[in-house]
């Protein structure tokens, strides 16, 4: 008795730290979501014209006059809509891969996912378009050739690594290494092709969300939905994955294969947010680790605190740039680039000295 008291007690304090986690968890997702609210309002009232936040309502609940409809419900909404599922899903994206590789380095833009979904969109536009700047396929090809790219990139990535390809370091060299050969490729046929397939890529390669409509939106909602839950049943497998191949197969894991699996769902999400957003970098490096300063290292709570992350930094950027540079329009990628370029050189340096 008095042995099965003290493993109680033991397991009290173990017991109350859970609890206290999972509490916070869901408060830091909870006041997660309330910005996120925040920042679709704000990023729908400001802009080259204010719309105040009575008339948004107004107009969300079928009032309004005829240009506050048109700014809200066409010009602006959609857009706001698309950065924050194109940048929660580049965020999870990242999450899945810096937890599989077992390395904060990793993002589907250092790993050479976004460039090769990019190169994927360029070459779609290169050899479908026509001269009047009109494609002779249907626009919902697009997100096929950016999944074609991405997974091209993934696959020549892991080629390169060969049977060390469990290695985070070879993979980050040879993902750097394969975005370079992407956007290489990009610039030869920008360079040598007619000047409208320069005009249309330009969106693709600079990632704005700038022109965007309701059936762009519907599209990638539609298609990034089923990946997204297949995304969190992942997440469930996430923490065996930080063993060892040997441990996580005594555990039920068979590692490279669901290493695999990952890198394919990663490439999924990244390649259907790039086909519509943009290549826009470093969502994916910024905004896990902003999620992991915040909840810990729990899978599931972690990984919906990336979306939001992710989702806040996209609306965040485009927001920055229509309120700054009105009425030019300026890449909201050209904002998380700036910030994730410099962060990510500070988190080499970082690992380099702990491991030097």
């Amino acid at each position: 008795m008095m042995g099965e008291a003290a493993k109680l007690s033991r397991s009290g304090p173990a017991l109350g730290g859970i609890a206290r986690d999972r509490a916070r968890a869901v408060t830091v997702l909870l006041i997660l979501l309330i910005v996120t609210l925040l920042v679709v309002l704000a990023s729908t009232a400001f802009g080259s014209t204010w719309v105040p936040l009575e008339k948004i309502v107004a107009v969300l609940t079928g009032g309004g006059e005829r240009t506050e409809r048109l700014i809200v419900l066409q010009l602006r909404l959609p857009r706001v809509l698309l950065a924050a599922l194109a940048g929660g899903a580049m965020a999870v994206a990242g999450f899945l891969l810096q937890k599989v590789t077992r390395n904060d380095l990793a993002s589907p833009s250092v790993l050479g996912v976004v460039d090769g979904a990019a190169l994927g969109v360029v070459i779609f536009l290169a050899l479908l378009s026509d001269e009047s700047n009109a494609l002779i396929v249907s626009i919902a090809w697009q997100p096929l050739a950016a999944v074609l790219g991405a997974c091209a990139a993934v696959a020549l990535v892991f080629a390169l690594s060969g049977r060390q390809a469990s290695s985070a370091v070879r993979l980050l060299l040879f993902g750097i290494a394969a975005a370079a050969a992407a956007k290489s490729v990009i610039m030869v046929l920008l360079l040598t092709g007619p000047i409208y397939r320069t005009t249309q890529a330009t969106r693709w390669i600079a990632g704005a969300v700038n022109e965007t409509n309701w059936g762009e939106v519907q599209m990638t909602a539609e298609l990034l939905l089923p990946v997204l839950l297949l995304a969190l049943l992942a997440a469930r497998r996430l923490p065996p994955s930080d063993l060892d191949d040997v441990s996580a197969q005594s555990v039920g894991l068979n590692l490279p294969v669901f290493r695999l699996a990952v890198f394919a769902l990663a490439a999924a999400l990244t390649s259907v947010s790039v086909a519509f957003a943009g290549g826009v970098s470093f969502i994916g490096l910024l905004a896990p680790h902003i999620a992991r300063l915040l909840i810990g290292r729990s899978a599931i709570a972690g990984m919906l605190a990336s979306a939001l992350c992710g989702a806040v930094i996209l609306m965040g950027a485009d927001l920055v740039v229509r309120v700054l540079f009105a009425p030019t329009e300026v890449p909201a990628g050209a904002i998380t680039a700036v910030i994730g370029a410099p962060y990510f050189l500070y988190l080499l340096l970082r690992k380099d000295r702990l491991n030097g």
